[in-house]
């Protein structure tokens, strides 16, 4: 064991890309971190804190995605949501409208034009949520007095453009870890911003509990429920649903020998976007209520945040249709069964008792949507458990169920990533050598 991590840490330094990669990575994440200080001119930050820590679980929630951006209203107050709602808002006329369906075939030319779309999208957002923001905060008291010094025009310019500019910042910035780091960009930055709260949370509970504030029960609970939901991700996201394909191979004498493989499917094919596509969603009734909160007419809509407020029940229920919805709509965009038929049918595979071609594409996609079904109601239940403890019993926990899940799938992630750089150096190794010893 100690030979193999001697190998591997060896390997390791040896590696120049991957090393740049991971020193790209990091250094992404500390710009990520150092940006989220940067307040945008004239809030007053104690009353800014005081507003966000009581305004209950949806702004915590914001806060927590942001690593803690919201509270201090640095330019990165808004996050990567306005992005996440742009690309589930392009990738849905994606699969509607034909021009852009047309442009999803085309390849490389297609994906850049779709990229474009989405950035403008995002420019869209971002400016639409801080101007609501910018407005609704002119006339909000905190603790400490009112929130901005000098409410008016400039200010409102000021919070639109900043916070915009932080966005597409945000954005290039997890365009730019997707390519050149490791890991998905955009989850990476959410990542960093829900673990930069955990040291804070951590003294915040050992206090608690050396105070007497928390019993040694509830303490318990949560570390039993972090290892229990943990051990649970993991093993969903490894799971897989092997289907035998037979491939007919010639041999000498004209007679054909059968070879047996496996084609792997994902219980959870879509990952974390469902719960991020949800949540991103379900921000959408705040920010309106937070622009139009003086209107008469817009009880309804205060109404409507007060109940999608997280931990109430239309939001669990509204949370879980939305992932339930997100989970076979993204695996419908990134899996196609008729193409992996195709390739079966091309490639001499079959499927034993299945017809190629049509009736493959059936089969293979009867099974997926039953495992999507699975892997849905597994997201489900690992984000809305923990909230469900937290209600019935207040324990101070400070993941929820999806800040966890993102937690947890994106170290697996990483670290499959950072073990297939390892597998291809070792590859590239032994080609090197037996090409040196033809020579």
């Amino acid at each position: 064991m100690a030979a193999a991590q001697g190998t591997t840490l060896g390997s390791l330094g040896k590696l120049t890309e991957l090393r740049q990669r991971i020193f790209f990575l990091i250094g992404a994440l500390v710009v990520f971190r150092l940006g989220s200080f940067i307040p945008v001119p004239g809030v007053n930050p104690e009353a800014m804190t005081s507003l966000v820590e009581g305004g209950g679980g949806l702004l915590n929630m914001v806060n927590m995605f942001s690593g803690g951006s919201l509270s201090r209203f640095s330019v990165f107050a808004l996050g990567v949501v306005p992005y996440i709602s742009a690309s589930i808002v392009v990738q849905m006329m994606g699969s509607v409208v034909p021009s852009l369906m047309a442009l999803r075939k085309e390849g490389e030319s297609g994906r850049r034009k779709m990229t474009m779309y989405t950035r403008f999208g995002t420019v869209g957002l971002a400016a639409f949520q801080a101007f609501g923001i910018a407005v609704a905060l002119q006339k909000q008291v905190g603790a400490n007095g009112p929130v901005v010094y000098m409410p008016g025009a400039g200010f409102v310019m000021a919070s639109v453009v900043g916070l915009t500019a932080g966005t597409m910042f945000l954005m290039w910035l997890g365009e730019q870890i997707t390519e050149r780091g490791i890991g998905n960009g955009i989850s990476m930055l959410i990542f960093a911003g829900i673990v930069a709260g955990l040291p804070a949370a951590v003294v915040h509970t050992a206090s608690l509990a050396s105070s007497g504030q928390l019993n040694p029960l509830p303490l318990l609970l949560i570390v039993f429920t972090i290892l229990a939901v943990t051990a649970f991700v993991v093993f969903m996201e490894r799971a897989q649903r092997r289907i035998t394909v037979n491939y007919a191979k010639q041999g000498s004498q004209r007679q054909f020998q059968r070879q047996t493989s496996h084609l792997p499917l994902k219980i959870n094919m879509a990952g974390v976007i469902p719960p991020i596509f949800a949540t991103s969603l379900l921000l959408f009734p705040a920010t309106a209520a937070t622009w139009f909160g003086t209107a008469h007419q817009s009880r309804w809509l205060q109404w409507l945040t007060t109940a999608l407020s997280p931990g109430e029940p239309v939001h669990d229920i509204v949370f879980a249709v939305l992932v339930i919805g997100f989970a076979f709509f993204y695996t419908a965009i990134v899996f196609n069964s008729q193409e992996t038929a195709d390739n079966l049918k091309r490639s001499g595979a079959l499927i034993p008792g299945i017809r190629p071609g049509r009736a493959t594409a059936d089969y293979i996609d009867g099974v997926m949507t039953r495992l999507t079904g699975v892997g849905a109601v597994y997201i489900v239940l690992v984000c809305l458990v923990p909230t469900f403890m937290q209600n019935a019993w207040h324990v101070p926990f400070y993941f929820g169920g999806t800040s966890l899940l993102i937690v947890v799938v994106v170290v697996m992630d990483f670290t499959a990533q950072v073990q297939a750089h390892l597998v291809s150096h070792q590859y590239e190794s032994l080609l090197k050598k037996s090409n040196l010893r033809r020579s």
